[in-house]
C-alpha cells in the first residue's frame, strides 16, 4: 500500500524549496510492519532549515503502527523509575503553574499524569493507541483517544505537556495552535524532543549510528533555534531551557502561553 502522503512544502514555513537530506532504516524498529516502507527519506527546508520526512502515515499505515506498543510505553511501565524522572519534570514546572488541570498529550505509559496527580494536579490524558486509553481509566485517570487538534476544553488547562510528541505530529503547528487554545492565560506547555544541535547528535552522525534517521513514528527533526522560533509564532514564551534525560540527545523547554 501507498503508505505516506507526501509533504507539498515545508510543514513549518510553507516553503517549496526543500531537498533530500538523508534516508534511514526502519524496518528494525520494533513496531515495523511489512506492509510499511523500510526506509526512510528525510528532507530539509532550504528557507528555515527544519528536517522532516517526506511525509506522514496514512489512516491505515498509522492504524497498523498504534496496534502496538513499545514495552517502555505500557500504561505503568517501571511505575517507580519513571515517578522519579516525572518527579523533577513536575518540579520544574511547579514556579510557573502549580495546581489546576494538567493535560498529557501522548501519555505513553502515563507516569506523568499519575507524578502530576500526587502534585495535586487535574491529570487529563490523550493519546491515539485505543489500548493505552483503556489502560490509563481503567486506573481512575481521565483518557481520552483524540487529536489535540480536535480537543476542546474551554481554555482550562494550567499546564500542557508533549513529552516527546511534537516530533509526532504531522503537522506541529495546528498541535501548538490547539495547546494555545486549551491553555489558561499564563499557562505552562512542556516540551521534550531530540535536539538537532547538539555534541551528542553530532558524534551519533559521525558514526553512523543516530537511532532517530530510523524512528519509524517521528516526522520531524527539531533544533532548539527552530523550537524557539515556532513557539514564539504560536503565542509562547520559552522560560526555561533544559536536557532531558527521557531519550538520547534530547532537550526540554518550558513556555508560557502570552496573556492577551
Amino acid at each position: 500500500m501507498t503508505d505516506r502522503i507526501l509533504y507539498e512544502r515545508c510543514p513549518l514555513c510553507d516553503s517549496v524549496n526543500t531537498h533530500n537530506h538523508i534516508v534511514g532504516e526502519c524496518s528494525k524498529h520494533p513496531l515495523y510492519v511489512p506492509s510499511i516502507s523500510g526506509s526512510i527519506q528525510w528532507k530539509k527546508c532550504s528557507l528555515c532549515h527544519h528536517i522532516f520526512t517526506e511525509g506522514y502515515y496514512t489512516k491505515e499505515a498509522a492504524d497498523l503502527i498504534f496496534s502496538r506498543t513499545n514495552d517502555n510505553q505500557q500504561v505503568g511501565a517501571h511505575v517507580e523509575k519513571n515517578r522519579l524522572v516525572s518527579s523533577r519534570i513536575v518540579e520544574k514546572v511547579l514556579p510557573f503553574q502549580a495546581e489546576g488541570v494538567w493535560l498529557d498529550v501522548g501519555f505513553g505509559n502515563g507516569s506523568l499524569l499519575f507524578t502530576a496527580k500526587e502534585y495535586g494536579f487535574r491529570p487529563i490524558g490523550i493519546d491515539l493507541r485505543p489500548s493505552s486509553v483503556q489502560q490509563m481509566t481503567s486506573l481512575g485517570i481521565e483518557a481520552h483517544r483524540i487529536d489535540i487538534t480536535e480537543l476542546n476544553l474551554g481554555g482550562q488547562c494550567s499546564v500542557i505537556s508533549m513529552a516527546d510528541v511534537l516530533e509526532h505530529m504531522p503537522f506541529p503547528r495546528s498541535g501548538l495552535t490547539a495547546a494555545n487554545l486549551n491553555m489558561v492565560n499564563g499557562g505552562a506547555l512542556f516540551l521534550s524532543m531530540p535536539n538537532t544541535d547538539n555534541i551528542v547528535w553530532e558524534l551519533m552522525d559521525r558514526q553512523n549510528s543516530n537511532p532517530y534517521w530510523g524512528e519509524l513514528e517521528h516526522y520531524h527533526n527539531f533544533s532548539r533555534t527552530g523550537l524557539y522560533k515556532l513557539l514564539d509564532d504560536h503565542g509562547f514564551r520559552v522560560v526555561r531551557f533544559g536536557i532531558s534525560e527521557r531519550y538520547r540527545a534530547c532537550m526540554e523547554v518550558i513556555a508560557t502561553k502570552i496573556t492577551d
